[in-house]
């Protein structure tokens, strides 16, 4: 049980990070949401975590804003007294052939996804290593793995995500904190609205379906439970068997 745990969960507004920010909670963990969403989205997301009986709380934060995550993340120890599990699920994508690619699409994509990640990390690791404890989960993607034709952008952020858990993982393991990581495949989520009504590209997928959210949802949970206590440096793809 996760029962007075603080999970601060990125990217927790939609998607993934909505549907994991919800499963933490039904464990009994308080929730701390970091987002760029509109705030009637997050509102809701607030109001079914609140109403499982939990605290929870909304930040709308730029996590590829160095000095930004600083702050935020000490506001959030000052007021939950602690962050147990962290959660790195910000993302973004700006998809285009690499032969014309603008700088700016690939810099905006690094800077969330992959320098997002990082400082998330990096400000949290002083506390986790006060308490001799924590546990990281990142969000990387099979397209980090195996790369995807106008994704260079992307599949870049995510595979530095896989190398950054796997650092993390070793400096830290020594200190009681675990780092691991997800690799979905293609999920059902704003963010692949369009790619959903693609058939060919669902066929490609040996199970034949999108995945869910929740089912991602449910590997994180499980990599921040107790259950997975002696798990670290790991990367899970949940991708219906694609990447295989």
């Amino acid at each position: 049980m996760l029962n007075g745990k603080t999970a601060v969960v990125t990217g927790g507004g939609s998607g993934i990070g909505r549907a994991t920010a919800i499963k933490l909670a039904s464990d009994g963990a308080n929730i701390v949401i970091i987002h760029m969403d509109p705030e009637e989205k997050v509102a809701e997301v607030l109001s079914e975590i609140e109403a499982l009986g939990v605290k929870a709380k909304a930040i709308r934060m730029d996590v590829s804003d160095f000095n930004a995550v600083k702050e935020t993340v000490d506001d959030i120890v000052k007021e939950f007294g602690t962050i147990d599990i962290l959660i790195n699920c910000a993302g973004i994508t700006r998809d285009g052939l690499i032969a014309m690619m603008k700088e700016e699409g690939f810099d905006a994509v690094i800077g969330v996804n992959l320098k997002g990640t990082f400082n998330m990390i990096r400000h949290a690791t002083p506390y986790f290593m006060k308490q001799k404890s924590g546990c990281i989960v990142n969000v990387s993607s099979v397209s980090g793995i195996i790369g995807n034709p106008g994704q260079a952008n992307y599949s870049t952020s995510k595979a530095g995500v896989i190398g950054l858990t796997k650092s993390t993982a070793k400096e830290l393991v020594g200190r009681g904190i675990r780092c691991n990581a997800v690799a979905p495949g293609f999920i059902a989520t704003d963010m692949t609205a369009n790619l959903s009504k693609n058939n060919k590209l669902v066929d490609m997928i040996p199970m034949k379906r999108m995945g869910t959210a929740d089912e991602v949802a449910d590997v994180i949970f499980f990599l921040a439970s107790d259950a997975a206590r002696y798990v670290t440096g790991e990367i899970i793809k949940v991708d219906g068997g694609i990447a295989m």
